[in-house]
């Protein structure tokens, strides 16, 4: 499946990680300690808040969870296919997800929960819409699938078979992306608190506009 896909794509890809991990770092230094790019931790939050009875920390980070969800159910309405086409919305999609993470930024600024629920949405958005073109192989808003793969092709190594290169390189380029873009994130919130959603907005507006001239010289 990967060799398929147009050389581009590692650089979307880890574009794209980038962006995940910076939002994630932001989220776990501004949102109570909470990840918003992925739902493994929110989860089980949500089991210890529901074990203490503490309804109103429950229904938050539901909130959280079926706000990445929706984000996921709009990628899926916009975007009507598993397979990577030229002409798709992807565009639209990240302009979405772009004005989602203006929106989280604003709405954090004068101290409102909606901008968790909205960056979260985000993140959702951005993992269906990636998904939908790479049947599952890429994943740009959590790690823990990708070492998993990274581990089960070393292992395949190990037993002689061989090494998918571009497969491997791009693991590597989505890991490095995820964890750069959680460093820049953590040392612009320093600076600018929830400014800091800005950058991951600008490099997914840059990311929409080129796509849209990569169409258009086709």
């Amino acid at each position: 499946m990967i060799s398929r896909l147009p050389r581009w794509v590692e650089g979307g890809a880890f574009a794209l990680a980038f962006v995940a991990g910076n939002v994630n770092a932001i989220g776990l230094l501004g949102f109570s300690h909470q990840a918003v790019s992925h739902l493994s931790g929110t989860s089980t939050l949500l089991g210890l808040e529901l074990a203490r009875l503490d309804a109103a920390a429950a229904v938050h980070l539901l909130l959280v969870l079926l706000s990445f969800v929706l984000g996921a159910v709009f990628s899926g309405v916009l975007i009507d296919s598993s397979a990577l086409q030229s002409g798709r919305r992807y565009g639209v999609a990240l302009w979405v997800e772009t004005g989602l993470l203006v929106l989280a930024m604003l709405a954090l600024h004068y101290n409102s929960v909606a901008g968790h629920y909205l960056a979260s949405a985000a993140c959702g958005l951005q993992n269906a819409m990636v998904t939908t073109y790479s049947g599952a192989i890429i994943r740009t808003t959590h790690v823990t699938g990708l070492f998993t793969d990274l581990g089960l092709m070393l292992g395949a190594r190990l037993r002689g078979q061989a090494l998918d290169r571009r497969k491997l390189l791009l693991f590597l380029l989505l890991i490095g992306g995820f964890i750069s873009g959680g460093l820049v994130g953590a040392l612009v919130y320093a600076l600018l608190h929830f400014q800091a959603l800005l950058l991951p907005a600008l490099l997914t507006a840059l990311l929409a506009m080129l796509y849209q001239r990569y169409l258009r010289r086709r």
